[in-house]
């Protein structure tokens, strides 16, 4: 029975798929040959992460397909709902990468208190011939300890988020529209831990009240979450962080904020338009940026493999 990751998986969760006798294929597919690469090969699991599109013309065009997979936990590239009329099995990994993209979160935000973002590319041009003025530029940087994170989105990630941020000793603010009320535990060597309660607020409170917004949503059906009213009522010199779906914030009023100083600095993990993220964003100064890397450490890939290889194991044999 074979299998297609079509965006890659770890070498971890291949040998536990040919363990229990799978073939597994990690070519990676254009997405316009998809169909007819599906049905010559007979592929009866399709692994995607966020670069396939899973759309009701793949799940109609292959019967072969028992199972659709994604190596992560937003769904929105795939036809989920559909797939399951159709008889097929739609898995994830919601809490594999969840600690991975919390910590690439405070790498945002560690870089744009301390403007490394800036310095970066700045002193390896000029940090020879102006080290005292490059000084002088990046020498009021501030400490997160103290400073009030907003996170809208409270689900798995966003309790990741809250237990770093609790660890910083950082004030947490939490909203969703789902969820009321949640636990953080933070675990200690030694068996020790403490848990500490979260009541979610509305979101324009916590917009109001934080120093760092960051968010944690699925993609949005009606427009960006955060546009110009909403960068409106924030915090003169708050600081936003978007690890969760391009399209969340609205790129044009970010830029607006940036430059007139509304938002001091931005960390984008994802972007409108990805692959092709716009210039305007990839040029400005004030933003943080990496390439939609949010799950993307070894050991999150690890865990991905393995929970997927485990799931389809578990349906198919």
């Amino acid at each position: 029975m074979k299998i297609l990751a079509n965006d890659g998986l770890n070498q971890s969760g291949v040998d536990a798929l040919q363990q229990n006798g799978f073939e597994v294929i990690t070519n990676k597919v254009p997405q316009e040959n998809l169909i007819s690469y599906i049905n010559e090969n007979q592929v009866a699991v399709l692994l995607v992460r966020s670069a396939t599109q899973v759309t009701k013309e793949v799940i109609d065009s292959c019967p072969s397909i028992k199972i659709i997979g994604r190596g992560g936990v937003g769904m929105d590239n795939i036809e989920v709902e559909y797939a399951k009329s159709k008889g097929i099995s739609v898995i994830n990994t919601p809490a594999a990468s969840s600690g991975s993209v919390a910590e690439l979160v405070f790498s945002h935000l560690f870089s744009g208190v301390r403007f490394l973002q800036d310095s970066n590319r700045k002193m390896p041009v000029s940090g020879n011939t102006e080290f005292a003025k490059l000084k002088k530029n990046y020498e009021k940087g501030i400490e997160l300890r103290g400073k009030t994170i907003g996170i809208v989105g409270i689900g798995r990630i966003g309790q990741e988020v809250a237990k770093i941020a609790f660890g910083l000793g950082m004030n947490v603010k939490a909203a969703d529209a789902f969820i009321e009320n949640v636990e953080i535990t933070l675990e200690f060597p030694n068996n020790q831990s403490v848990s500490i309660p979260v009541k979610t607020e509305p979101l324009e409170n916590v917009l109001n009240e934080s120093d760092f917004v960051t968010l944690h949503v699925p993609a949005q059906k009606n427009g960006a979450l955060l546009g110009k009213e909403e960068f409106a009522k924030m915090k003169d010199g708050v600081a936003v962080v978007n690890c969760a779906r391009g399209g969340v914030i609205d790129e044009e009023a970010l830029i607006e904020a940036l430059d007139s100083g509304k938002v001091s600095f931005a960390g984008l993990d994802v972007f409108v338009n990805e692959p092709t993220p716009s210039e305007k964003v990839l040029s400005h100064p004030k933003i943080s940026l990496t390439p939609h890397i949010g799950a993307a450490t070894q050991e999150a890939q690890d865990r991905i493999g393995t929970e997927l290889a485990a799931q389809i194991s578990a349906i198919l044999k």
